[in-house]
């Protein structure tokens, strides 16, 4: 499980920072007729980053204590990839407002998979 949560954290990293280069050049005209979004759209890079290096530690947890609390929170720091930060991108680029809804299901999975790390380590 700790090879698929390296390959996963490296490629999200890889990911994270190319949306980040392209929105700090590919996306300046863009933001300069839709500031507000400029910041959703760092929040959305910003949230990626950490939680693709928390797959790092999902993958050195899941080799140190490999109970199923390991996988799961790394999947669900995954899952709230996906959803906090995908969910953000599209708004940027979409402007559906509603879009911010699904956010905090993100947040939750991030939390939660946190918590299933952080328990996998206490029981460990």
């Amino acid at each position: 499980m700790s090879k698929i949560f390296v390959v996963l954290g490296a490629v999200l990293m890889m990911v994270a920072v190319g949306a980040g280069a392209f929105g700090a050049h590919g996306l300046s005209s863009y933001f300069e007729k839709f500031p507000n979004l400029a910041a959703t759209y760092d929040t959305a890079v910003r949230y990626h980053v950490y939680h693709a290096l928390g797959l790092f530690v999902a993958a050195w947890l899941a080799d140190k204590y490999p109970v199923s609390l390991t996988t799961w929170g790394g999947y669900l720091l995954l899952a709230g990839i996906v959803i906090f930060s995908g969910s953000l991108y599209l708004l940027v680029f979409t402007r559906q407002s509603w879009l911010g809804a699904i956010t905090p299901l993100g947040g939750v999975a991030f939390i939660a998979g946190w918590g299933c790390l952080a328990l996998a380590a206490w029981r460990g």
